[in-house]
């Protein structure tokens, strides 16, 4: 979101972007994305027509290549509830977080991008690379 939008993440996220990574992109981070364009409307912060461009320019930066779609197959729904019993009750995780970062773990990205703290704190657990440090 931090790309589309100026946020407290947006200077780190542009800097990141410009080294031309390819982000690997399921199911659920593009749904995340979406309610996070759409939820900017619902606080007027965006009109919808700026959402739609944001959106248009997203699906264009995935036809480019920014993004790899990744389906959320069986293998990544299994590894979370492994993360759940392993981590929930000590972190406090959301499933979410469990979901992404069990996607990193099945699909093997080289780095696994966030600004979510608790996405980090499970991320590291698991030796993961993440970007921003």
């Amino acid at each position: 979101m931090s790309l589309y939008g100026q946020d407290s993440n947006s200077a780190v996220a542009t800097g990141l972007i410009r080294s031309k990574p390819v982000f690997l992109l399921t199911s659920l981070g593009e749904a995340e994305f979406t309610n996070a364009v759409q939820l900017r409307v619902f606080r007027k912060e965006w009109t919808r027509l700026e959402a739609r461009s944001v959106h248009d320019l997203f699906l264009q930066h995935q036809a480019a290549g920014v993004f790899r779609i990744a389906p959320l197959g069986s293998e990544i729904w299994e590894k979370a509830l492994v993360l759940s019993r392993q981590h929930s009750a000590r972190f406090g995780t959301r499933t979410l977080d469990l979901l992404h970062v069990a996607a990193a773990l099945v699909l093997g990205p080289d780095v696994f991008y966030t600004f979510d703290k608790r996405q980090r704190k499970l991320a590291k657990t698991q030796r993961l690379r993440i970007l921003p440090r």
